[in-house]
């Protein structure tokens, strides 16, 4: 009995190791991928970018209520809060912050973390390009930002000052370009990268592209490291964007165009009133691929052979409705697959105004300013470019009236009195003014770099806003002035003040919608 027993039990041992040797193959879900296959398709890196990219762009509040408005080119015919909010001056939102820091540095923290350890410096370039893209953009609302810093667990996580960033990333892009051009045959990137399919050149371009942007930025402030690294970007072996086969664009990720939905589902955008006035004035032919006519012809009697009517940025509105029938976005922006970051007539313009501050390699600044409102003209399928580059002074930006409000509210008289042709003859400050207005018709839907202009330059000369609400609780912009900066966030203010006040001391004045950033010097341009 007892042997038996013995014997059974090792012959129930031996029933249950046989069970048990397949059991992890037998219950293994068929359909799951395995972490071998992730890394053989990059998906546990790549799987970041998509939504990195959907979120270089901000949505309603952190552009269309943000930097849209204060570039004049679009605006909004909603009182929202009362009428006395972001485009009058007044900061009800600020959130761009968040996105950036939560939707691109955060999963570049983990790509980096991956991608180093794995030697992929393909990856590794990829994602610190977009960490500067993302960085500079961020640094063009509020200044000092947290870079270096980020992901410390210190109670006070100090800022980055301006003259540092740029200066960091100036070494970063060295660092990309140079991985990017050790593997420009890479095929890793393709089914991550909705904006140049993998192609690891193109990469290259949009990096020496965005070193002469960043570089013209701090041409004011920094002249010489401004002129190195912009004579540097021109000299790139790699090239820049120059066709418009070249441009740099972000896929709705999302499945649509947000300003569509801004303008067509919500009703709270339409055309800008200095969008009127200029494209009106020049007899642009890009405005009916930017924008509809209105939808009452009765509100265009100054003008009725150009059926548009935009809204001003700061006006005093009663009620959404009044300005309903006003000029909408085009139609066409209903089905955009993508967004435009950065686009070949930017090149052009950055390259005319190089060769007017006297950077070497730049050309010539008619040939580039010409060529930059050509290029345009092809990106968007608009005829007529030859006569456009002609106009003299017949052709200049229009007044404008509102006729929805009584009197002169939101009129205003065009401060825009130079003509699209160019004139050798004409002084710095003409050509430069010149340059600047064609590079913010051309920008239409991807305005920061306008704003960082506008403020840099002071061109082109967009009307002041009727409605200022600004106050000592944001900072007062005077009347005939514009907003600088965003305030750094509510957030930042609870959870790090010693960072905020760290930072507050870098910008070099008072944390308020007034003081000029590192790079607006508010002085001569030339």
């Amino acid at each position: 009995m007892k042997k038996l027993s013995i014997f059974s039990i090792l012959i129930v041992l031996t029933l249950y190791s046989g069970c048990t040797k397949d059991f992890a193959e037998l219950n293994t879900n068929p359909y799951q991928i395995s972490d071998e296959s992730l890394r053989q398709d990059n998906n546990h890196v790549g799987a970041y970018f998509p939504t990195m990219l959907n979120n270089i762009f901000g949505d309603q509040i952190e552009h269309n209520l943000c930097n849209e408005s204060f570039t004049r080119q679009l605006g909004t015919p909603t009182p929202f809060v009362g009428g006395v909010n972001n485009t009058t001056y007044y900061i009800r939102w600020n959130s761009y912050w968040g996105r950036i820091y939560g939707s691109i540095f955060a999963p570049v923290r983990q790509v980096l973390q991956i991608a180093e350890a794995e030697n992929n410096e393909v990856f590794v370039a990829w994602a610190k390009l977009l960490r500067v893209l993302a960085a500079s953009r961020l640094s063009a609302y509020h200044g000092p930002i947290i870079y270096s810093n980020y992901g410390s667990s210190d109670k006070t996580i100090l800022y980055d000052s301006e003259e540092t960033l740029y200066n960091t990333w100036f070494a970063e892009l060295d660092e990309i370009v140079d991985a990017f051009s050790r593997n420009v045959d890479y095929g890793g990137m393709t089914k991550f990268d909705d904006s140049f399919q993998g192609d690891v050149s193109a990469w290259i371009k949009l990096a020496n592209s965005m070193r002469l942007q960043l570089a013209m930025r701090i041409s004011k402030v920094s002249p010489a490291l401004a002129k190195t690294q912009g004579e540097k970007a021109i000299a790139a072996p790699g090239g820049m964007i120059t066709t418009t086969s070249d441009n740099f664009y972000i896929k709705n990720y999302d499945g649509f165009f947000r300003p569509a939905r801004i303008c067509f589902g919500w009703g709270d955008t339409r055309m800008s009133a200095t969008m009127e006035s200029v494209l009106g004035g020049y007899k642009d032919p890009r405005v009916s691929k930017y924008f509809d006519p209105a939808t009452d012809n009765t509100l265009y009697p100054d003008h009725p052979d150009f059926p548009y009517k935009g809204v001003r940025n700061g006006a005093t509105l009663v009620a959404k409705d009044d300005r309903l029938t006003y000029s909408t976005i085009a139609t066409a922006f209903i089905t955009w697959p993508a967004r435009r970051c950065f686009a070949s007539s930017e090149t052009y313009f950055l390259l005319a105004e190089a060769a007017l501050r006297g950077w070497a390699g730049a050309g010539s600044a008619q040939q580039n300013y010409e060529t930059g409102v050509r290029e345009s003209f092809a990106e968007w399928g608009a005829a007529g470019v030859d006569a456009y580059l002609q106009q003299d002074e017949t052709f200049l930006p229009l007044d404008y009236d509102d006729p929805k409000a009584s009197g002169d509210v939101n009129d205003f008289i065009s401060r825009i009195k130079v003509p699209v042709k160019w004139d050798e003859a004409d002084d710095k400050e003409v050509q430069l003014e010149k340059i600047m207005t064609q590079k913010w018709i051309a920008a239409v839907h991807n305005s920061i770099e306008i704003w960082v202009d506008h403020r840099r330059t002071g061109y082109p000369k967009l009307p002041y806003n009727y409605q200022n609400d600004s106050n000592a609780d944001w900072g007062v912009i005077a009347k005939d002035d514009f907003l600088r900066r965003m305030p750094f966030v509510n957030g930042e203010r609870s959870n790090n003040p010693g960072g905020v006040a760290d930072a507050t001391q870098k910008l070099g004045g008072p944390d308020e919608i007034g003081t000029h950033l590192w790079w607006d010097t508010g002085g001569p341009n030339f």
